[in-house]
């Protein structure tokens, strides 16, 4: 006969297991270590296995805890969207709702402005969003949503593409003037380049549909799309961002476009979710906020 296991054990393994130490799960469950100590080791008890392996310095999930905390996470998951929709009415949107977003331009100027119009339109909704590129974890319930910029490739996620960011490389008339301008991309070697995190520009032939990867001769790198943009503007090299970051210097000629035959790749914007047949009211609500809002629009 099993065991009666305690569902309280159970969360407190899972949010054990997701900060990391029990330090930081003590200050998640608001109680002390002992205690959590205490429910796992009554947890391990109950089951006859050890879920963790931990030393003085370092916690280590044993072959057993992590088919365990696998399966517990989902549920748990599981658990919390069953209350939510319980909780929530049509006539009374509530609850919070966690975005991830990359900074700069876009986390600023258009996901951020997007929340704020969501927000009046539903005040009893709060919103948590973080900035950042890191690699996030949907199935954990760190996030509820993120927006990112680039394809997809886990199937266990839902990517609705919301735009196609049209990306150019650009350089100030003085720039051009002091140092040439590249007739190709395999003359960016030759000549300073402002980049974020890429080392290798991608391009596209525009007359015979070929593509090229380069290498390309690095003189200031800074992952702010703002940076990059003033720094080119004051002359110091060649950047490669989406239109949108420079939309203002490109129309009053403090930057123009340094090829005519080459283009790059555009990249989709997308706002990235985790299946879900149930997904609470507030969730569908944000969800269908966003991409009525995005319907028709194609940041050049």
């Amino acid at each position: 006969m099993k065991k009666k296991i305690g569902l309280s054990d159970i969360r407190t393994f899972v949010v054990l297991v997701q900060s990391g130490s029990f330090t930081n799960a003590a200050e998640a469950l608001m109680c002390s270590r002992s205690h959590i100590s205490k429910q796992l080791a009554q947890l391990e008890s109950d089951l006859g296995v050890t879920l963790l392996s931990r030393t003085t310095r370092t916690q280590k999930l044993t072959p057993q805890g992590e088919v365990f905390f696998e399966r517990c996470q989902r549920s748990l998951q599981s658990i919390d969207t069953a209350v939510d929709i319980v909780l929530e009415s049509s006539e009374s949107l509530h609850g919070a709702i966690k975005i991830n977003c990359v900074g700069g331009f876009i986390g600023e100027e258009i996901v951020a402005p997007l929340v704020n119009d969501f927000m009046a339109k539903h005040p009893d909704i709060s919103i948590e969003l973080d900035f950042s590129s890191r690699r996030v974890d949907l199935v954990s319930g760190e996030f509820d949503f993120v927006f990112r910029m680039g394809a997809l490739d886990d199937s266990a996620l839902i990517a609705r593409k919301l735009a196609d960011i049209h990306i150019g490389t650009f350089a100030s008339p003085a720039y051009l003037k002091q140092y040439g301008s590249p007739d190709e991309p395999k003359a960016l070697k030759h000549h300073r380049c402002i980049i974020g995190s890429m080392h290798h520009w991608a391009f596209v032939s525009l007359s015979s549909d070929k593509k090229l990867e380069v290498p390309v001769s690095t003189h200031l790198r800074c992952k702010n799309g703002r940076v990059m943009v003033s720094s080119a503007v004051a002359g110091n090299g060649i950047i490669r961002v989406p239109e949108l970051y420079c939309r203002h210097e490109l129309n009053c000629g403090e930057l123009v476009p340094v090829f005519n035959d080459w283009k790059v790749q555009s990249t989709p914007l997308s706002l990235i979710y985790l299946q879900d047949k149930h997904q609470p009211l507030r969730l569908q609500t944000f969800k269908d906020f966003v991409l009525r809002e995005f319907a028709g629009y194609m940041p050049g």
